[in-house]
C-alpha cells in the first residue's frame, strides 16, 4: 500500500527519537568510553604523595626509618722508624790507621805532598799504623816515618761524645760505627725517671750502660756477655752508651729504644 507524505514524515521522526533514546541510554550505563586515556602522574604529583605518606607516618606515631650516620675512615700515620746514628771522622784527633788502598802498596812519603817529596816506604792494605799528626789531607805516622795520604785509609776520631736525638715521633735510634785503634765512643740519651730504655746489641761488641751518677746499670767488659739489657731508668737525666777500645778497635752496632 502506498505511503503518504505525512506517514512518511512520521515514520522518520520516529526513528530519530529512538536513535536518540539508544544514545542516552548507552552513555548512562557506561558502555561509550572516552577516547583519550588519562594522563600519567607527574613526578611531582608522586613526591607529594611520597611526603604525603611520611606525613601520615609521623601523625600514626610511626617512626621514619634512619640512616647510619657515616663515620670517618681512621687514619693512621706511618710508624716512625729509629734515627741511624754515626760517629763523626773528621775534625777531630785521630791516632791510629789502617791502610786501605785501592791501588796497594800505599807510598810513605818524605813530606805531606805528592810532588818535590820522596817515596820512603810502601804499607799494604790492612796494616794499622799509628799517627802522630794531620796535615791538609795527609797523616804523619811514627813507623816507618813518614806521610800517607789519609783517604787511602781507615780512621776514626779517638774519642766520641754524641747525643742521640730520635727523629720526630720515634722512640728508637741504631748507633752504628767503627773505632779505628784505641779510644772511647760515647753516646748520650736523655730519659725520665720510669721509662723504659731497652739496648740490643746488633753486632757483637755491647755498650756499658752509666746512670746519670755514674752507676752502671749494664755492660761491664769483665762480666760475662750481654747482647740486651731493658729496664726502667731511676732518674731522669742524660745516660751514656760508652764503648772502649785499647788496642786496634772493633766495629759495632747496637739498637736503643726508650719508652
Amino acid at each position: 500500500m502506498p505511503f503518504t507524505s505525512t506517514q512518511i514524515i512520521i515514520t522518520g521522526l520516529a526513528g530519530v527519537a529512538t536513535a536518540v533514546g539508544v544514545a542516552v541510554a548507552t552513555i548512562q550505563s557506561g558502555a561509550m568510553k572516552p577516547s583519550n586515556p588519562p594522563l600519567a602522574e607527574s613526578p611531582a604529583s608522586t613526591k607529594n604523595q611520597i611526603a604525603a605518606v611520611a606525613g601520615n607516618n609521623l601523625e600514626s606515631g610511626q617512626p621514619e626509618p634512619l640512616q647510619a650516620p657515616t663515620q670517618p675512615a681512621e687514619v693512621s700515620g706511618p710508624k716512625v722508624g729509629p734515627v741511624v746514628v754515626t760517629p763523626p771522622n773528621s775534625g777531630c784527633k785521630i791516632t791510629q790507621a789502617v791502610v786501605s788502598d785501592p791501588n796497594p802498596p800505599l807510598n810513605v812519603r818524605s813530606s805531606p805532598q805528592v810532588r818535590d817529596s820522596q817515596i820512603v816506604g810502601k804499607l799494604n792494605n790492612n796494616t794499622f799504623v799509628s799517627v802522630a799528626e794531620e796535615q791538609n789531607g795527609w797523616l804523619r805516622i811514627t813507623d816507618p816515618p813518614g806521610w800517607i795520604a789519609k783517604n787511602r785509609t781507615e780512621s776514626s776520631c779517638s774519642n766520641v761524645n754524641q747525643q742521640i736525638n730520635f727523629l720526630a715521633g720515634g722512640d728508637e735510634a741504631i748507633v752504628k760505627g767503627r773505632i779505628i785503634g784505641g779510644g772511647s765512643h760515647s753516646y748520650i740519651i736523655r730519659a725520665a725517671k720510669g721509662q723504659t730504655m731497652t739496648v740490643r746489641t746488633r753486632k757483637d761488641v755491647f755498650p756499658q750502660i752509666i746512670a746519670p751518677g755514674g752507676k752502671l746499670l749494664a755492660g761491664n767488659p769483665y762480666e760475662g756477655n750481654e747482647t740486651e739489657w731493658t729496664g726502667k731508668v731511676p732518674v731522669t737525666g742524660n745516660y751514656t752508651l760508652q764503648l772502649d777500645s785499647n788496642f786496634r778497635g772493633y766495629e759495632y752496632e747496637f739498637l736503643v729504644q726508650v719508652r
